[in-house]
């Protein structure tokens, strides 16, 4: 009978262990979770940040280019040209700043 209680005993503080043990895993699992919704987070963030970065770039190439060719439009002495192209300009500055 003592062996038999001894033994109740030992299986309830191994049980008890391993509770406390399952307990520290779902903590881990826990913390793991949120830093990796946190990442995650981050990632789309930054996803956002680099298509923002592309379309300002693009525009201000495109933006670079027309300037170029007002340049190249009033060497050529095309002033309506170089007029049409100088509006267009205008407008996209408006647009880009208005967003």
């Amino acid at each position: 009978m003592k062996q038999i209680n001894g033994r109740m005993k030992q299986l309830k503080a191994e049980m008890e262990e391993i509770s406390k043990e399952q307990e520290s895993i779902r903590h881990g699992q826990k913390e793991v979770r949120e830093k990796f919704e946190a990442i995650e987070t981050e990632c789309q963030q930054l996803r956002r940040d680099t298509q923002i970065m592309a379309q300002q770039s693009a525009s201000t190439k495109l933006r670079l280019v027309i300037m170029f060719q007002i340049l190249r439009a009033r060497e050529n002495n095309d002033f309506a040209t170089a007029t049409d192209l100088t509006r267009i300009l205008r407008e996209m500055i408006a647009r880009n700043s208005q967003t």
